[in-house]
């Protein structure tokens, strides 16, 4: 299998697996603003929640051999920029951890032995949050790796320019949402619905990666 080919696989799987995991598995059980009907969603969907958990630990760790295939299928154009894309990619994961860690200590208080418990389910609802304030830090990451691995697509004379700039507008969108919700909470619900948009440029690199020929530098 050439590095490009198996570089686009792991990117799917990432894709996949950090869209389940990070958004619409939180996105199910949440109900915001009100933990007894979260830890309601959490006890009846249990499966759900340790899928979606299960889903993030996947991404996260799938994330580190995607940017080590993309620094070996680059690298050729400019090590530093390569270098830099890992660094960024590689900061990202024990964020994700750390969210995760909140998730699971959520899950525990809500299908443990001890149910009823308003203080318990307020907890948990506090460590879901947690957990999703721990995805706005890491999409600043998300965001900014993407912003060196445009810059070696751009480089290497073999990416279509849509691809790149694409990438580009993604990892753009990433960083802004983070800024937008903490500096502007009343508008990060409009300005994740349009972040989601540009974000998707990323699948554009995916598809490019699992068709194209070339090998890398």
């Amino acid at each position: 299998m050439s590095l490009t080919r198996r570089a686009g696989l792991l990117y799917l799987a990432l894709a996949v697996t950090g869209a389940f995991g990070s958004f619409l598995a939180p996105l199910v059980v949440i109900v915001s603003g009100d933990p007894a009907a979260t830890a309601e969603r959490v006890r009846t969907s249990e499966a759900l929640v340790r899928l979606g958990i299960a889903s993030e630990l996947t991404s996260a760790t799938v994330f580190i051999f995607v940017a080590l295939a993309l620094y070996g299928l680059f690298k050729g154009v400019d090590r530093r920029n390569a270098a830099l894309m890992v660094i960024l990619a590689v900061v990202s994961v024990p964020i994700s951890f750390v969210g995760v860690a909140a998730e699971l200590g959520a899950l525990g208080l809500l299908t443990g032995a001890i149910h009823g418990s308003s203080d318990l389910e307020f907890l948990a609802y506090v460590l879901l949050r947690l957990h999703l304030q721990t995805i706005v830090v890491a999409e600043i990451f998300w965001g900014l790796w993407l912003l060196p691995l445009a810059a070696l697509a751009i480089r290497s004379g073999v990416v279509p320019r849509v691809v790149c700039v694409l990438l580009v507008l993604a990892g753009s969108a990433y960083v802004v949402g983070t800024f937008v919700s903490v500096l502007l909470p009343a508008y990060a619900s409009a300005a994740s619905l349009a972040a989601v948009v540009l974000e998707a440029g990323e699948i554009s690199m995916i598809v490019w990666l699992l068709t194209t020929r070339w090998r890398g530098v």
